[in-house]
C-alpha cells in the first residue's frame, strides 16, 4: 500500500512537470509562430512575399519529416528525457537566433537567417516529438495523459490570449525592435521547459537494438499494421482544420472583416487552446477517436457556414461572422491535436510508440504539403472553393475516425 501510494505521488508530480514544460514549449509555440508572428515580422522588415510563403511549410513539415530517420537513434539511448532535453535547448537556441536576427537584419538577408534557423528549430521538434510521447507513455498512466496534454494547451491558451489582449492596445505597425523582443520572451519558454521537465522521474529503459529500425523498416510497419494506415488516413482528413484558417482570414478580408492585427490573431489562437484545451484532454481519455470526429465535424460545418455567409449575408453580419468562425475553427483545432496526440500515445507501448511516432509524422510532413499543395491550387478560384475543398475532407474524416480501434482506457 505504501509503495503503490509513493508511485501515485511520483505520477502526479510527473504529470505537474509535464503539465508546465508542455504548456511552457506551447506557449513559445504561440509566439515564434509561422503562421503570425514571424509573417508579421517579415512585413514589417520589408522581406519579400515569397520567402514568408516558405515559413508554414518548413516549420510543420520540417518537424515531420525527420521522425522516421531520428527513431532509431533515440531508441538506443537510455532516457528519453535526455532526448527531449536536447530538443528543448535547440529550440531555445535557434528561436533567440531569431530573434537577434530580427534585431539586426532587415529584407532578403532577415528572410534567408530566419529559414535557415526555423528549420533547425523544426528539427529540434521533432526530437521532443519523438522522445515525450515516449516518456508520457512511461510516466502517466493511460487514462490521464489526455487530460495532461489539455490542461498544457490551456495553460498556453492563457498566457497567449494575454499577449494578444496586450497587443490589442499597442500600434498597429510594432516596429521591428518590439517583435525582436516578443520573440526573444518566446526563445526563453523553451529553455525555462527545459529546467522543468528535467525533474521528471523517468524509468530508464534498456537501449534497443536499432538494426531492424531504419527508414524501410519503418516503412514496412506502416504498410504491415492496418490500425495505424486506418489513423493515418483519418489525421491526413483532419488537416481541414490546420489547412484552412488562411483561407478564413482571406474571405474574412474580402468581406471586410478585420483578422489582420497580430493581436487579433493571437487571442484567437489563445482563446481556443484555453477553452479547448481542459474539455477536449478529458473527452480524449474517455475517447480520443470520438473527439477527433466531432472536432472535425465541427470545424467542417463551421467553413460551409462561412462560405454561405459570405455569399448570402450582409457585410455588417459578415464583420461578427467571419471572427467567429475563425475562433470556432481554431477551437476545433485545439480539439484535433490533443486528441490525435492522446490516441497515438494509447494505441502503442515502449518503443514501438516511438517508431509509430517517427514513421506517422514523417508520412503526415509529406502529407501536409502534398494536401496543402491541392489546396494552394484550388485557391486560385478563390477562398470559397479551397475552403468548401478542405470541408469535404474533413467531412471524410468524420467517417473515418468513426472506424478507427477504440484505444482509450474508458472505452476499452
Amino acid at each position: 500500500m505504501i509503495l503503490l501510494s509513493a508511485s501515485m505521488r511520483n505520477e502526479e508530480a510527473n504529470a505537474r512537470r509535464f503539465i508546465w514544460s508542455n504548456g511552457l514549449q506551447n506557449i513559445g509555440d504561440q509566439i515564434v509562430a509561422p503562421k503570425t508572428v514571424l509573417p508579421w515580422l517579415f512585413n514589417a522588415a520589408g522581406v519579400p512575399a515569397v520567402l514568408t510563403s516558405f515559413l508554414v511549410p518548413i516549420r510543420e513539415s520540417g518537424s515531420m519529416l525527420p521522425q522516421a530517420f531520428l527513431s532509431p537513434w533515440v531508441t538506443s539511448q537510455r532516457s528519453r528525457k535526455r532526448v527531449w532535453l536536447i530538443g528543448s535547448w535547440g529550440q531555445a537556441l535557434a528561436a533567440m537566433l531569431i530573434a537577434v536576427s530580427a534585431l539586426l537584419l532587415d529584407g532578403v538577408p532577415l528572410g534567408a537567417a530566419v529559414i535557415v534557423l526555423l528549420a533547425a528549430h523544426a528539427l529540434f521538434r521533432s526530437l521532443c516529438s519523438l522522445a515525450g510521447k515516449d516518456v508520457q507513455g512511461r510516466t502517466i498512466s493511460k487514462g490521464r495523459r489526455g487530460d495532461i496534454t489539455g490542461r498544457a494547451t490551456a495553460l498556453a491558451g492563457g498566457f497567449a490570449l494575454a499577449i494578444g489582449l496586450i497587443l490589442t492596445f499597442l500600434p498597429n505597425e510594432l516596429p521591428q525592435w518590439a517583435i525582436a523582443a516578443l520573440l526573444a520572451g518566446g526563445a526563453s519558454t523553451w529553455a525555462l521547459a527545459s529546467l522543468v521537465f528535467a525533474g521528471i522521474d523517468e524509468p530508464e529503459a534498456e537501449p534497443e537494438d536499432t538494426s531492424g529500425q531504419s527508414a524501410s523498416d519503418m516503412w514496412a510497419l506502416v504498410k504491415g499494421d492496418r490500425d495505424l494506415q486506418r489513423f493515418l488516413l483519418v489525421r491526413s482528413l483532419m488537416l481541414v482544420t490546420a489547412l484552412s484558417t488562411p483561407f478564413i482570414v482571406v474571405l474574412a478580408g474580402d468581406e471586410g472583416a478585420d483578422l489582420t492585427g497580430l493581436g487579433a490573431f493571437i487571442i484567437a489562437s489563445g482563446g481556443a487552446s484555453l477553452l479547448g484545451g481542459r474539455i477536449s484532454g478529458r473527452l480524449s481519455d474517455k475517447s480520443s477517436k470520438n473527439t477527433m470526429a466531432w472536432a472535425a465535424g465541427v470545424a467542417s460545418t463551421v467553413i460551409v457556414l462561412l462560405v454561405l455567409s459570405a455569399r448570402m449575408a450582409s457585410s455588417g453580419v459578415n464583420a461578427w461572422v467571419m471572427p467567429l468562425g475563425f475562433f470556432l475553427v481554431n477551437l476545433a483545432h485545439t480539439a484535433v491535436r490533443v486528441s490525435r496526440k492522446t490516441y497515438l500515445v494509447d494505441m502503442a507501448d515502449g518503443d514501438k510508440r516511438t517508431m509509430i511516432t517517427g514513421a506517422s509524422n514523417t508520412v503526415m510532413g509529406v502529407v501536409l504539403l502534398v494536401v496543402g499543395a491541392i489546396s494552394s491550387a484550388i485557391s486560385v478560384l478563390g477562398p470559397q472553393a479551397a475552403l468548401l475543398f478542405l470541408a469535404v475532407v474533413g467531412y471524410a474524416g468524420v467517417v473515418g475516425a468513426r472506424s478507427l480501434k477504440e484505444v482509450s482506457s474508458a472505452s476499452a
